[in-house]
């Protein structure tokens, strides 16, 4: 941890099967103090492999695993790779995004489509609206919402955190049904909202190598994981 975290508290909690991988055991450390609750803090805690659900601030600290290494992308060295050029040229004739303060009024309706294919064993499921507000709001941070549209239609949303010099995409749902890939496309999106916002970094959340829905992130290049506390491209 930098050097400007030594001094925080740090709260654990106990032990609980993991969200990701079936056969493992996981629990979290929790930023207890106040004070870290801030655009400002929040960034230098994302810089030390941290994460939000809420206003809760953690980060995985398992007593035999360290599958989850958190990922950033250089917003200004991002280079899209083959099948990612091919898929913003399949849609680029239907294709927009839009950042707006709050979700369309049909949100509830293609989140929940999502969890129900994707996520209809995970801790989401079902599907509760005021259960996602809890988790996807923040009192302090400047929460946005990019809305991607095909043929003026709401395929995906992906909530992003705007901070002072990067943005974190905190979480994204989309049309589970269509034949595109709307996850690929949506931090794409990001990488280029961010690019237009003079951000650094895009921050990805955790990748996992042995969990095929969390194993992504590592085909956005280029890319660092923070590996023992360092950042390592």
């Amino acid at each position: 941890m930098s050097s400007d975290l030594q001094q925080i508290r740090i709260g654990l909690t106990s032990n609980h099967p993991c969200s990701y991988l079936a056969d493992r055991m996981e629990r979290v450390a929790v930023a207890m103090d106040p004070e870290m609750q801030s655009p400002e803090n929040y960034e230098l805690l994302l810089a030390n492999g941290f994460r939000r659900s809420g206003d809760i601030i953690y980060k995985p600290h398992c007593d035999h695993c360290q599958a989850c290494q958190a990922l950033r992308v250089s917003v200004n060295e991002f280079t899209p790779s083959r099948s990612q050029k091919r898929l913003l040229k399949q849609v680029q004739a239907r294709y927009q995004w839009q950042l707006k303060p709050e979700m369309d009024d049909d949100w509830f309706s293609l989140y929940s489509r999502y969890i129900e294919a994707r996520h209809n064993s995970g801790t989401m499921y079902p599907p509760r609206r005021d259960e996602f507000a809890k988790f996807a709001n923040s009192d302090w941070l400047d929460t946005q919402y990019l809305h991607l549209y095909l043929d003026d239609q709401l395929v995906a949303v992906a909530i992003t955190d705007i901070l002072p010099s990067s943005a974190s995409a905190f979480y994204t749902f989309f049309d589970a049904d269509s034949s595109l890939s709307l996850g690929t496309l949506a931090v794409l999106s990001q990488l280029e909202l961010a690019k237009t916002m003079d951000k650094q970094w895009l921050y990805l959340g955790y990748q996992i190598d042995e969990c095929p829905a969390m194993n992504y992130k590592v085909r956005f290049r280029a890319h660092q994981k923070l590996v023992k506390q360092r950042w390592q491209g």
